[in-house]
This record gives structure tokens, C-alpha cells and sequence, in this order.
């Protein structure tokens, strides 16, 4: 059965508007619940859906997931293996979709054309280009509603105290948001990271789209964000060393340009390359654990 919780959101303007997060599923798993939702966003326009792992325990700080291209929040619920040592450690999961999903009679001219643009590729940026402007805010969304809504949505979980990760497109807005945002996260990791957007085509692709030039993605590059200010703590990346993505023709990753910006800036960063694994979830469920150790050591 649909449950709702009266959610109550801060718009733009600073007046309140009043959103139902509806729970759409829960399912058992090692001692504690997955549970999925959805509400009206306010901030992309449209119904966002988002799942959460609640640990057997009380106020459990959270590590939010940020997918890459294509996926939805269930990829990384079905395919990661992350629960099992959430649950141990009493860290809860936070996984949002990775793009708006507008309704058939709404979608924008060349939405659905590609995997590497538009619905489910929204590169965790707030778009400033017309028409993806209107609903395609992903930064604002992860970072302004999204704890809301888990916070409404399940109060055993203490938002406030929060890591983030992700893989590829998400493992850039991993990066990008925590080095944006250094005070908020406590952690940032990622797996096989889109690490200097700007200088390769996935990046371009979207920083042209989203917001009008590759210049102005120079603001959601890690490589340059963290030449401008670095964390004080240690970041974690996790690269597959036969990763198509990185020892293909086009090399969209970058995690060497990435070392070099750290190392310029006195950034510490963990970079593991693992000998013989790709960029699929069979890389992420084998060192999935090593992430979720690494965050809960600053989570608790």
C-alpha cells in the first residue's frame, strides 16, 4: 500500500510549498529496510524518485550514491551488494535517480536521442540553457531537496550527518559536490570518476547542452575545483585498471589529470587502480565494502 508524508520545502523565493513523499516499496535486507520513494521536486519540476537503506538502528548517519550515465536509483540498490555492510556498520544509503523524468506529454525536443545526454544524464548541474533550465537542476536537487525528503521520509536516519560517493558521472558530482560543499559532506569518494569533464566528450557533450559553452563547466570540473580549494580530509577513488572508459580511444576519466591537480594543491588523495576490473557493477560490488569502511570511520 501507498503511504505519504507531508514534506515541506523552501522554493526559490523563500516561500514554502507543501509536497507528499509517497513511499512506493520496502523491502527486508540484512536486518534493515530498502525503501523507495517519490515526490514532486520542486526544484527539477517534475517527480523525483529516490531509495533509502535504513540500518537496524536509530539516527544512523548516511552515504549518499550518486549513479552514473543511464542508471536509475535501482542500480546501485539491486547490483552493488552495499547493504550487507551498511547494515553492520549502522550507515544508512541514499540513492536518487540520475535525471528528471518527464511525463510523455512534456519531454524536451531530443531528450531520449542519446545515453550520454538529457534522461538519465542530468551531470549533477544546475542547467542554465534553455529549455534543459526549466527541470534540469540535478545539483540543487541532491543537495537541497533530496535531504529533505530522507529526512521527512525517514526520520531514523540522521541526514545531517552525511558522506557522498559515486560512480562515473556520478562519482564526478561525488566529487564535485563535496568540493563545493566541504563543510556539509563529511567524506567524498568515487569509483571510476568522469575527473576533468571539460576535457573530454562526455563533458563537453553536457556542458554545452546543459549550460551553453564548455567554459562555464569549468565550475563543475573536480580538477579545477580542487586547484581552487581543496578538502582538508583525504579523498578515495577507485579506478578499474581495464576499464573500457579508460584504456579505450577515448580516455573520458582522466584520474591521472586529477592526481596531478591534487598534488599541486597539496590535495591527499587515495587513487587505487585495481588490476583487471572494467567500469560495470561487478567492479563496484567487489569494492563496495572498502568505500562504505572508508566513509564510516568520518561518519561516526
Amino acid at each position: 500500500m501507498l503511504t505519504a508524508r507531508r514534506l515541506l520545502t523552501l522554493t526559490a523565493t523563500g516561500a514554502r510549498a507543501l509536497s507528499a513523499v509517497t513511499k512506493l516499496s520496502t523491502n527486508n535486507c540484512f536486518g534493515g529496510q530498502w525503501r523507495r520513494f517519490r515526490f514532486d521536486a520542486s526544484t527539477t519540476g517534475t517527480p523525483m524518485v529516490f531509495s533509502v537503506f535504513v540500518p537496524p538502528v536509530q539516527q544512523a548517519p548516511c552515504l549518499f550514491y550518486l549513479s552514473g550515465l543511464t542508471c536509475t536509483d535501482e542500480n546501485f540498490v539491486q547490483k552493488a551488494g552495499a547493504a550487507r555492510r551498511a547494515a553492520e556498520l549502522g550507515i544508512a544509503l541514499v540513492a536518487p535517480d540520475t535525471s528528471p523524468r518527464l511525463p510523455e506529454d512534456r519531454r524536451l525536443p531530443g531528450e531520449d536521442d542519446a545515453y550520454d545526454f538529457g534522461s538519465g544524464a542530468g551531470f549533477y548541474v544546475d542547467s542554465t540553457n534553455y529549455p534543459w533550465s526549466q527541470y534540469y537542476n540535478m545539483f540543487s536537487f541532491v543537495t537541497q531537496e533530496l535531504p529533505e525528503a530522507v529526512m521527512v521520509a525517514c526520520p531514523e536516519v540522521d541526514v545531517q550527518t552525511r558522506s557522498i560517493t559515486g560512480h562515473s558521472m556520478g562519482g564526478h558530482g561525488a566529487l564535485t559536490i563535496a568540493l563545493k560543499q566541504p563543510a556539509v559532506w563529511r567524506s567524498v569518494s568515487a569509483f571510476s570518476p568522469i575527473c576533468n569533464p571539460t576535457k573530454v566528450p562526455w563533458g563537453v557533450k553536457a556542458f554545452e547542452g546543459y549550460l551553453g559553452s564548455v567554459e562555464a563547466g569549468v565550475a563543475h570540473d573536480a580538477c579545477e575545483l580542487v586547484k581552487k580549494g581543496p578538502r582538508s580530509d583525504a579523498i578515495l577513488v577507485s579506478q578499474g585498471a581495464d576499464d573500457d572508459f579508460l584504456v579505450g580511444d577515448v580516455n573520458q576519466l582522466q584520474p591521472e589529470a586529477f592526481r596531478s591537480a591534487c598534488d599541486s594543491v597539496g590535495q591527499e588523495l587515495d587513487l587505487r587502480y585495481e588490476a583487471g576490473y572494467d567500469h560495470s557493477y561487478f567492479f563496484i560490488q567487489s569494492f563496495i565494502e572498502d568505500h562504505i569502511d572508508f566513509h564510516a570511520a568520518r561518519l561516526k
